[in-house]
């Protein structure tokens, strides 16, 4: 069934209005008529089937016919910091992510970039990701979607380390087997060591193509970071964060591990 996200305004205590392009997609490209019925969410705390009243390309009337439970969402709040990769990588990231269930995206830069950071051209790309990551969230029936924060420095993406309860630095060298730890141990030992925590903020961070390194490794287990491998074989940077994510998920239990 489709499914839209609404402006908190715009979701009524019996009613809601979907306005600009989505009741543009709807009426001219899913036909959406009056009968119909879809689900809406205005990515908070809210969810309904509703049942057309009214509907026109520029504004369509729904009236609500069921509340629904926000239960699409993990238990565990993941963020994935991606420093910027060339092309369009990074909207693959957010898409897939996305249906995944990251909680958050955070672009950043690191020494290794392959692109050349233009504070302009990414702001423009930055809305286009808002917009990749709404439709992902539309398509995979989410109760939210995930935000997507400015580009940061490398020293401002340090800074914010406090704010979580867990950051894993996705790093190369840990994936070998004479280093480190992988991200599945990482976990079950911040787990055992680890005060009760209802929705765990996590932060997983990401190299570009060219990788991290050695000194932005050591400033990030400085500042807290646990160093972590994906596995003995080298991914690439828009693979990584899929696969980390994903890890988290599964054992946080959204997938059955736990």
């Amino acid at each position: 069934m489709q499914r839209y996200f609404v402006a908190a305004e715009q979701f009524g205590d019996s009613e809601i209005r979907i306005i600009g392009e989505d009741a543009h997609h709807a009426v001219r490209v899913m036909r959406t008529k009056p009968g119909d019925k879809f689900i809406v969410s205005d990515g908070q705390s809210r969810t309904a089937l509703v049942t057309v009243l009214e509907a026109s390309p520029m504004v369509i009337k729904a009236q609500i016919v069921e509340r629904l439970s926000a239960d699409s969402e993990p238990s565990w709040d993941i963020t994935i910091a991606q420093s910027l990769p060339k092309s369009d990588k990074m909207e693959l990231v957010i898409q897939k992510g996305t249906e995944i269930g990251a909680y958050a995206f955070v672009p950043f830069q690191s020494e290794r970039m392959v692109v050349q950071y233009d504070a302009k051209k990414e702001a423009k790309r930055i809305d286009r990701w808002n917009k990749i990551a709404k439709e992902a969230a539309e398509q995979a029936h989410r109760n939210r979607i995930p935000s997507i924060e400015p580009v940061q420095s490398w020293q401002e993406l340090i800074q914010s380390f406090g704010s979580y309860d867990l950051v894993l630095f996705c790093y190369e060298r840990e994936g070998h087997a004479a280093h480190g730890r992988g991200v599945r141990l990482a976990i079950r030992e911040w787990l055992e060591n680890s005060a009760a925590v209802s929705t765990p903020n996590v932060l997983l961070i990401v190299g570009s193509e060219g990788g991290f390194t050695d000194r932005e490794a050591a400033e990030a287990e400085a500042a807290g970071a646990v160093l972590v491998g994906l596995g003995r074989r080298i991914l690439r940077t828009e693979t990584a964060g899929i696969v980390g994510l994903t890890c988290l998920l599964y054992e946080s239990g959204e997938m059955g591990g736990a």
